[in-house]
């Protein structure tokens, strides 16, 4: 059942998330801890609330919480040891076959990992129908030829990081076997990849990825640090991080889903967890869509930092810096519809391309684009700030089609050239402020209404020359007067201030947007 429920579209998860934004229904929290007791072993909670229910996720994934719980009276005991490896007589032990370095799992159950191979491999084999569940107890595994883990064939393999233990995966820098089919990552699945307990792992890819499933992959639990030549962690099908703390530092992409053959396919969530990523190209990327509905997700360095054809956040905290576009809808198919021009638009034609925005935090720090879409986007709640490019060939907002705000807060400070503010559609108005030249990073703007009151206050985190910004304290049609100085209470550049020793730029006018001029064209 488990294989046909994979193939699921992501639709209905997409609908969950934005459903989930708006009610406290669709909470749960996942299972974190998972550890053998005289009788079984439990999941047990850690009080992350999720945006997405674990009754979605198993209807769209592989994910099954009932798969975290197992009868510790039957596991299998292999200690590892070069040349030596041992394997507990008892039920299933006939399941594992030794061979010099190599340790092979043939059969559904599960099996308990410790000791080390200095060169060696632990291959899963039990067929397309089988569960097979891998507990790392203190296990070191490096192989001097290849992948030191290897799941071949299996319906699901679920990789369990012993309480208190701490557990390594280390492969070749080159590897004996570079054909088409072959395992190219230090920990790979040919199957369906499910990663728990509240163990570590440290996983070393020295040739290629760290982390990859051939099939969906759900990072459920644990603290896993990847070290990747070329991609740091990919599921094929889906990539889910539920919970647990992630690291990755990876020589290209970061953690992504890249299934571009199959629809609904290739799709990324992160629904809980920390997840904090350094890459030489993108960050996080999908195919598809690409969810942020919970938990943490740091991208410190990358050329783009989420690239995906649909890009959603209706929770969590997402901080993003990159050398190019933070924020990047684009890619997947390609179908071009009529640019919506207006306030919003830019001069290309908006494709089937979209970022929508209903909660949670996004800060940018970008070098390209802040925040592009090469279709349209959407703001209704959550806070977008963006410290953008310097340089006027890109800009802190880029929407082919048209930028719509209803809701949230928007802040975006970068370059003047190319200035991109909310569309006519739009029920939430909004300000900009285009200043003649750049003012320098750390500079407080605040906005004050006819009252005196300051509605708005905003740090630059870099030289800016250009600010957009919107919140429901703006009201269309009210004129503000334009502070630089005074005092700030920020965080990620937002918060409260006072206009002690503030000095007085200029006014704007709510919803008279314009890219070449500000208050008092300073």
């Amino acid at each position: 059942m488990k294989r046909f429920r994979t193939a699921l579209s992501v639709t209905a998860l997409a609908l969950a998330v934005g459903l989930a934004g708006c009610s406290a229904a669709g909470t749960a929290s996942t299972g974190t801890s998972i550890t053998g007791t005289t009788t079984s072993g439990t999941a047990a909670s850690s009080g992350t609330a999720e945006a997405v229910s674990l009754d979605t996720l198993a209807a769209d994934t592989h994910y099954d919480a009932d798969d975290l719980t197992w009868d510790a009276a039957s596991e299998v005991a292999v200690t590892l040891a070069n040349g030596a490896s041992t394997v507990a007589s008892g039920t299933s032990s006939d399941a594992v076959k030794v061979d010099g370095g190599t340790v092979t799992i043939s059969a559904d159950g599960t099996y308990r990992l410790t000791g080390s191979l200095s060169d060696g491999q632990v291959v899963v084999a039990a067929g397309e129908e089988a569960v097979v569940r891998i507990i790392l107890d203190g296990a070191d595994i490096t192989s001097s030829t290849g992948s030191p883990f290897v799941v071949q064939s299996a319906n699901e393999a679920i990789v369990v990081l012993e309480d208190g233990t701490s557990n390594t995966l280390s492969d070749a820098a080159t590897y004996a076997d570079q054909g088409e089919d072959a395992p190219d990552a230090a920990l790979y699945s040919m199957a369906d990849l499910t990663i728990a307990g509240t163990g570590s792992l440290t996983v070393d890819g020295k040739y290629n990825d760290g982390i990859s499933s051939k099939d969906g992959l759900v990072l459920a639990a644990g603290t896993v640090k990847v070290d990747a030549a070329d991609d740091g962690i990919v599921g094929k099908d889906y990539a889910v991080l539920l919970d647990g703390d992630y690291q990755v530092t990876a020589g290209d992409d970061g953690f992504k889903s890249e299934n571009e053959e199959d629809e609904g396919r290739g799709w990324v969530l992160i629904n809980g967890g920390t997840l904090n990523v350094s890459a030489g190209d993108d960050g996080i990327k999908a195919f598809n869509t690409l969810t942020i509905a919970a938990g943490t997700a740091t991208v410190e360095e990358s050329e783009e930092g989420l690239e995906a054809q649909h890009i959603m956040i209706s929770g969590g905290t997402a901080t993003v810096t990159s050398n190019d576009d933070g924020v990047n809808a684009s890619g997947g198919s390609s179908g071009s519809t009529d640019s919506q021009g207006g306030m919003g638009g830019g001069e290309m034609a908006a494709g089937d391309y979209t970022v929508e925005i209903t909660g949670g935090s996004l800060t940018i720090n970008s070098q390209g684009d802040g925040l592009d879409s090469n279709g349209n986007a959407t703001i209704t709640g959550g806070t977008v700030v963006v410290n953008g490019p310097t340089n006027d060939g890109n800009g802190a907002l880029d929407v082919n089609g048209e930028l719509v705000v209803n809701g949230g807060t928007v802040a975006a400070a970068g370059s003047s050239g190319m200035a991109v503010t909310p569309g006519t559609s739009s029920s939430q108005s909004g300000v900009q402020l285009t200043f003649g030249s750049a003012l320098p990073a750390g500079t407080t703007f605040q906005l004050a209404d006819s009252s005196g009151a300051v509605v708005a206050t905003f740090v630059t985190a870099k030289q800016a020359a250009s600010l957009v910004f919107s919140s429901a304290a703006i009201t269309a049609g009210e004129e503000y007067t334009v502070y630089t100085g005074g005092t700030a209470q920020v965080t990620a550049g937002l918060g409260d201030g006072t206009l002690d020793g503030a000095q007085e730029q200029g006014t704007v006018t709510a919803g008279e947007y314009t890219a070449a001029r500000g208050p008092g064209g300073r």
